[in-house]
């Protein structure tokens, strides 16, 4: 089962009209396992940027800590937030795939499920001086010499890797034939891409749309179901059954429980119930994958078994 497919299934809830009531919140304190400038850290300015506008939160505070596609943030936020309730760790789809591959000793199931708050799709983008024109020419070189193109992304195990790995089954060669070359966050993937350090890069669509917009990276395919861009195909509609796409949310400190978990909860959906939310998912190109409490942590759960299957089936777990 794709993941696009999985959430499907648990994101059709009913869109809440009214921010429910929620006292302000005096700061919040986030982790992001990644450098500036990726997505796990555009989630988090974002929700910086709104809860303070709009009053549901009077101060935010980042910690950036990449590593381990992030599972070195995610270590630190279980050993010293212990308890902590003003602690949000922004977390997603690509560190349970991360934390699977990679055998680590902690993942999502160590810190508490607080709400599922984005869906992205990830593009596949070339130098904006690239001898690739479009996602064929692509695909056909990398079919013909995986070795040759170095492709950039998060770690492995990463829905940017998957997405690789995917269009390489596809395309008849072996997943880990692919030169995969990874970077600890959007920012550094971006000016990999930009200088032409590597010959193309996956990442989340929010993470390029910019340099797209600017002429700075051609983008050659997404890989949801739908456009992105009205100028950006995606993988399926170019004939690579490639559909996958990258989940992020928030998560509380071990032993956060009780009326402090319900408030971290309460902010989440006061958060994206308000219309500049909704501006902002609209802008971004992420769609209201809006999820909390046990439907969450079941999800969760279920993800992580299915990660864990695919990874299987890929030869990276």
């Amino acid at each position: 089962m794709h993941r696009r497919s999985l959430l499907a299934a648990t994101a059709a809830l009913p869109f809440l009209s009214a921010a429910r009531a929620a006292e302000p919140l005096p700061s919040l304190n986030f982790l992001v396992p990644a450098a500036p400038g990726g997505g796990w850290d555009g989630l988090g300015r974002a929700i910086e940027q709104v809860g303070v506008t709009t009053g549901l939160v009077a101060r935010c505070q980042f910690e950036n800590l990449p590593g381990g596609s992030g599972t070195v943030g995610l270590a630190r936020f279980v050993t010293t937030r212990r308890g902590r309730a003003d602690s949000l760790f922004v977390a997603g789809a690509s560190l349970v795939g991360a934390a699977i591959a990679s055998k680590s000793p902690v993942s999502l199931k160590d810190v508490v499920p607080v709400a599922r708050l984005t869906e992205e799709a990830a593009v596949i983008v070339v130098p904006a001086s690239s001898e690739f024109r479009d996602i064929r020419h692509f695909a056909e070189a990398l079919k013909a010499e995986p070795r040759g193109i170095p492709i950039a992304g998060a770690g492995g195990g990463t829905v940017d890797h998957v997405v690789l790995c995917r269009l390489m089954t596809v395309l008849g060669r072996k997943p880990l034939e692919a030169q995969f070359v990874s970077f600890p966050g959007g920012g550094a993937t971006q000016s990999a891409v930009i200088g032409a350090q590597v010959k193309a890069a996956v990442a989340g669509w929010g993470e390029f749309s910019e340099q797209v917009a600017a002429g700075r990276v051609r983008a050659l395919a997404t890989s949801g179901e739908r456009r992105l861009h009205p100028d950006v195909p995606t993988l399926k509609e170019s004939g690579y059954d490639v559909t996958t796409t990258n989940w992020r949310g928030l998560f509380a400190a071990p032993q956060v429980s009780g009326a402090p978990l319900r408030a971290l909860v309460d902010f989440a959906t006061s958060l994206r119930a308000a219309p500049a939310w909704q501006e902002l998912l609209q802008k971004r190109g992420w769609d209201d994958a809006f999820l909390t409490g046990d439907d969450f942590q079941k999800f969760v759960a279920r993800d992580q078994a299915e990660t864990e299957a695919v990874l299987r089936e890929l030869g990276l777990a």
